[in-house]
């Protein structure tokens, strides 16, 4: 079901749901292109956000399931990403609303004037906020809808869920919920990460994964026009244990070369011997804006050269792709 605006009222808030299990550094990147649709965006980690369009609506000059679609059509070129978008008056109703949408993804937009009544045939567990506790707790007094619990007193479904989570249910199944969406970002870092196919003993394997690490993550801060303070490695073993250490850069830095100089210290650091690796991790974090970061009189002129080389290999791989140009050993090992 897809409902548009009417009687002159636009549904005001977005909600968008990624698909599960999405990479945290592909989520920012959702978030990143929700923030071009509008300032006001609320992160849901892991895999969710609020989109407030009341603004953006008049900067765009289109209706709320246009730019659902847009955001569509954005994230599935650019990051190859399917989203479910719900649009609605209220969290609550967007909420809602992208819950029903199938995945891999689609628009649902409910404008105000009928979110009571698109709401009343939809089960109570699918409303968004009530859990399955909650659920099974109506169920038991023949609520089976939303349009039930409207029906029944406030007082009631407060004595059966109890005096703030009953109130909480009994407003929202009307459509009722004042919050706003409240701008949060995620904390800034970028991880990018690698899982070997089988339990690996094999130092140069790892320290080539390691390397390709750093490849993908210094070609992700500079398209992202960020730069990392400090670095985590995090390595995997069978059995599912784990190791992390974090280390900051002499200077906020996107490039390979530092990158690479303070990951192979954190590896070297890990002292490993005979542990069976299952994956490595590599994050960036604190990030800041590269034209944030001053650029310093270099007098090593090997480090200005590859400076120089890498800038070469970007306009490259922004021609013919991020695999089209890169270290030779990574290269290598994967031919």
């Amino acid at each position: 079901m897809t409902t548009g605006p009417g009687c002159g009222e636009v549904p005001t808030v977005m909600h968008v749901r990624c698909p599960d299990g999405l990479p945290e550094d592909l989520y920012r990147q959702v978030l990143e292109l929700l923030s071009d649709l509008s300032p006001v965006v609320q992160a849901l980690p892991p895999s969710a956000a609020l989109v407030e369009l009341k603004g953006a609506l008049r900067y765009h000059g289109t209706d709320t399931r246009r730019l659902g679609e847009v955001l569509r059509v954005r994230t599935i070129s650019r990051l190859g990403v399917d989203v479910r978008v719900g649009i609605g008056p209220s969290i609550t109703v967007a909420a809602t609303a992208s819950a029903q949408v199938e995945a891999p993804g689609g628009v649902l937009a409910v404008a105000p004037g009928e979110a009571a009544g698109w709401l009343a045939p939809l089960p109570v567990e699918a409303l968004h906020g009530i859990g399955p506790r909650q659920a099974e707790a109506l169920h038991e007094y023949g609520i089976h809808t939303v349009g039930l619990l409207t029906a029944v007193a406030p007082a009631t479904v407060q004595r059966l869920l109890g005096g703030r989570a009953g109130r909480l249910a009994a407003e929202r199944a009307r459509g009722i919920d004042p919050r706003p969406v409240v701008p949060r970002a995620l904390p800034a870092s970028a991880s990018v990460r690698h899982a070997f196919d089988r339990h690996t003993l094999d130092g140069a394997a790892v320290r080539a994964a390691l390397l390709d690490l750093v490849f993908q993550l210094g070609l992700l801060l500079r398209g992202r026009g960020q730069a990392a303070r400090a670095l985590t490695l995090c390595l995997r073993f069978a059995g599912g244990t784990s190791w992390e250490r974090t280390r900051r850069l002499a200077e906020p830095s996107a490039h390979e070369d530092d990158l690479r100089q303070l990951a192979y210290q954190l590896m070297d650091a890990a002292g490993l011997q005979r542990g069976r690796l299952t994956g490595l991790v590599l994050r960036g974090e604190d990030l800041v804006d590269a034209d944030q970061v001053a650029e310093q009189i270099s007098l090593d002129g090997a480090r200005e050269s590859r400076l120089v080389a890498e800038q070469a290999a970007d306009r490259i791989r922004a021609k013919f792709g991020d695999r089209a140009i890169g270290p030779a050993a990574v290269f290598r090992r994967a031919s």
